[in-house]
């Protein structure tokens, strides 16, 4: 199972919301967390893979096939891989077509952290239009609505961050996007901190934990 999370906005969230997908997804069988941002480690509290990453696999050619991709993954926890960018962009797309689709039958339940998918025929947008769960992660504002509203892709569901004050709300999201809120995500201080810490592998908050389990 391949599940995709992108945001339209930078700064919303889309890596800790990731992050927390394939935690879930690893207590319950094993999973891989691929990052397209190179900040997931960062906000997972380890250690970032060490040597070449996707855009290396992707630049190598077809003599590299995608078994060679399990060795470029490090360890977040058991049952839980990491596979880091690398260095370079993310092409050609006929080996993104390749990946998508090994990712796709692969026994683990897979969760690509893709950032920002724009206008433009990318590797992230690719990704994001194949995946089994596509999940555009949003704050609900003006801005990112008319984004979310004007690209090509398609999400399979929203995880919304909340914040007090804000006049749009979940039901705006739904009828400007064309897709379900899976999930609310209350901005919390508490989650910033278990970041910055590193802590977000060894002590989730228990609310956002049963929050995300929504949209796992």
């Amino acid at each position: 199972m391949l599940i995709c999370c992108w945001s339209v906005k930078g700064g919303v969230g889309t890596t800790v919301v990731a992050a927390l997908l394939a935690l879930r997804h690893s207590r319950r069988t094993s999973a891989l967390l691929i990052d397209l941002g190179g900040d997931a480690a960062a906000a997972l509290g380890v250690a970032p893979p060490d040597g070449p990453g996707l855009a290396e696999w992707l630049d190598a050619g077809d003599d590299v096939g995608p078994a060679a991709l399990r060795r470029l993954e490090g360890d977040v926890r058991p049952g839980l891989g990491l596979l880091g960018r690398g260095q370079g962009p993310l092409e050609p797309l006929a080996r993104l077509e390749l990946l998508a689709a090994e990712l796709a039958v692969d026994e683990r339940a897979t969760v690509v952290d893709a950032g920002l998918v724009d206008g433009s025929v990318s590797g992230t947008r690719l990704l994001a239009a194949d995946a089994d769960q596509s999940i555009l992660v949003m704050r609900p504002c003006y801005l990112a609505m008319r984004r979310a509203a004007e690209l090509p892709v398609r999400p399979s569901g929203v995880v919304v961050v909340s914040e007090p004050g804000r006049v749009l709300g979940a039901q705006d999201v739904e009828a400007v996007v064309g897709a379900p809120v899976v999930c609310e995500l209350a901005t919390d201080p508490a989650v910033a901190r278990a970041v910055d810490a590193g802590l977000l592998v060894s002590r989730l908050p228990k609310g956002l934990d049963r929050a995300i389990d929504h949209a796992a």
